[in-house]
């Protein structure tokens, strides 16, 4: 099974943590190693480094060479300009066929590069089994879901549908809906009633019936991935994707494909993976340190009577002291400060947006 993860974003919500310059994907944030480059120790060893690709935007790309000397840089797929994720992974797709023709009707695994799994087992478990499922063409994509640990209102719900037969003791779920990003109510109930587990976006396929999607709902886009496809592997690609993709519409894979799913096409199998998707400065406390009355700290911090707080302080000669803090994001590195509440997390990203096209933007 070929495994492509995408390491494309600029990560703006755990700013400054992560910068435009070098996102959240490619900074140690947890121990001394990328999410990145955890997310490839994950799948090198049961599938190969010659079966591991890496998408992300072109101006990235000399980050991902460095931190992955086991990829050849063909295996390195760059995105000339951002164009959301259905035209990231229509290029993606579009490289491993174009490559290996016998590749269409063979599985490969979506995963993203800036999320966290603890329980690696599970996830090499889930990712066989849905190759197995494939191959017995028991659905056409199945979705990995993570079984809610809380009702976490900041991410996707995956529903379940009846329970397929196969699979093993991994239980596999004809796919109902997906819920993205429900108020608390909502979430409480899909929490409740068992029948709804978290969105990891990971997802095994082939790359044939995801272009078949693409071809019928995305014509013109199909037409350009198309184009794009001959010209790999020649002396013209870089060119023709320069011309090519910039003209691509914007959109996310989730519009694009997702939400055009025949009936009965797609699965999902779920377990306890230890995942997390630290998107957020506060989504990365929760995923770290769970209980909500702790505070999660890192570098010379003293706190006094604080909880449910993130402190971090990334420069060694200055120390943040903390007191009597609730609720609260402070970040302190080398060229800025952060001090946000937790509710307002989400104007982060807005501000630092904000940032662009003026004497700020070299902080961005």
């Amino acid at each position: 099974m070929r495994v492509v993860i995408f390491a494309g974003g600029s990560g703006r919500r755990l700013w400054p943590l992560s910068r435009v310059k070098s996102p959240k994907q490619f900074e140690p944030i947890v121990g001394d190693r990328s999410t990145l480059q955890m997310a490839v120790d994950r799948v090198l060893e049961s599938y190969g480094p010659e079966y591991i690709y890496v998408s992300t935007n072109a101006a990235y790309a000399p980050i991902v060479r460095r931190q992955l000397p086991a990829l050849s840089s063909d295996q390195v797929i760059g995105e000339p300009v951002r164009r959301d994720l259905a035209a990231a992974v229509g290029l993606a797709l579009m490289h491993l066929t174009a490559r290996d023709p016998a590749a269409v009707d063979e599985a490969v695994a979506i995963v993203w590069g800036d999320s966290i799994v603890s329980n690696q087992s599970m996830f090499l478990k889930l990712l066989d089994t849905a190759a197995e499922l494939l191959e017995a063409d028991k659905a056409g994509i199945f979705f990995v879901g993570e079984t809610p640990r809380f009702a976490n209102q900041n991410l996707g719900w995956l529903e379940l549908g009846e329970r397929l037969p196969g699979g093993g003791d991994v239980p596999a779920f004809s796919f109902e809906k997906l819920t993205y990003r429900p108020d608390q109510d909502v979430c409480r109930r899909l929490f409740e009633s068992g029948q709804h587990v978290w969105n990891t976006g990971y997802f095994v396929t082939t790359p044939g019936f995801v272009q078949n999607l693409y071809a019928r709902y995305q014509p013109l886009m199909w037409d350009q991935l198309q184009e794009i496809g001959q010209a790999i592997g020649t002396a013209d690609y870089e060119a023709t994707l320069a011309r090519i993709y910039p003209q691509m519409h914007s959109i996310s894979f989730d519009d694009a494909i997702l939400t055009h799913l025949p009936p009965g096409s797609a699965a999902v199998l779920h377990g306890d993976l230890g995942w997390s998707d630290p998107g957020t400065l506060y989504a990365l406390k929760e995923a770290l340190q769970p209980a909500e009355e702790e505070n999660l700290t890192k570098g010379l911090v003293v706190d006094d009577q604080s909880r449910d707080s993130l402190i971090f302080n990334d420069d060694d000669d200055k120390l943040l002291v903390a007191i009597g803090l609730e609720g609260m994001i402070v970040v302190n590195t080398a060229d800025a400060i952060l001090v946000v509440h937790k509710d307002q997390i989400p104007l982060v990203k807005q501000v630092v947006e904000g940032f662009e096209d003026s004497n700020l933007e070299a902080f961005s």
